[in-house]
């Protein structure tokens, strides 16, 4: 941005992710007094992006818009290849997990962590206010993948990928689902479940009093040519 407006310019993010982790629907604002029209900023930067990162859609908004405080929900999408056999093409967009999962175990326990609760125990380096709420938590599967979805008013440190740990021991028989509860309740981060890694994670969508940035990963698309069951792949 700077670089194109020819002056120093503050970006805010919807959301900061850890090295390894994806974004399909990043939020980012920034003030200008400068004139630039929405459709040719939209090819201008583009234009000078790296090829991992795009700008897929431009708005001009009100003053006192924050990409970041104005947001009232995100969702992250955690994937899984779930298959005896790693995957050369998913290693830097999917955590492995070689034995099976059973997605209705992992289904009960995250029916524990939808609501508002203290996220003491799935968080690491705490903000002033460990609690969250969690508004959706989807657990599903399309051919060797296994999609975790979670929306909430806002995410800890490491939040996402505690969870999604937590689940995988849940899915594979290491914890019972019911221990989840207690395991919330405690506050006890170092009795929780291990962090996922990085690369299966990715920002999908941060939602706005009239605006959704949402696009579900690239993982997941529906691809018309392949058969039923077929997977699409960037």
């Amino acid at each position: 941005m700077s670089r194109l407006f020819s002056e120093p310019l503050k970006v805010t993010a919807a959301g900061r992710t850890d090295s390894g982790v994806h974004a399909s629907g990043q939020v980012v604002s920034f003030s200008t007094p400068r004139q630039f029209p929405g459709d040719r900023l939209e090819t201008a930067l583009n234009a000078i992006l790296p090829l991992d990162c795009s700008v897929r859609d431009v708005a001009e908004v009100d003053d006192r818009f924050s990409a970041r405080f104005s947001a009232l929900e995100r969702t992250y999408i955690y994937s899984v290849l779930n298959r005896p056999q790693r995957g050369a093409l998913f290693a830097r967009y999917a955590h492995h997990v070689a034995r099976p999962l059973d997605l209705e175990r992992m289904r009960s326990a995250s029916r524990h962590l939808v609501g508002q609760h203290d996220f003491r125990s799935f968080c690491v380096s705490p903000s002033a206010t460990t609690v969250r709420t969690v508004k959706r938590l989807e657990v599903g599967r399309s051919g060797d993948l296994v999609r975790i979805a979670i929306s909430a008013d806002g995410f800890l440190h490491h939040m996402v990928r505690i969870i999604v740990g937590t689940l995988v021991e849940c899915g594979t028989g290491r914890r019972e689902p019911d221990e989840v509860a207690g395991l919330l309740h405690s506050g006890d981060r170092p009795a929780g479940g291990v962090t996922a890694p990085a690369q299966g994670l990715c920002l999908a969508g941060v939602r706005y009093e009239d605006y959704d940035s949402f696009a579900e990963p690239p993982l997941y698309r529906p691809a018309p040519a392949l058969l039923d069951g077929g997977l699409a792949f960037p």
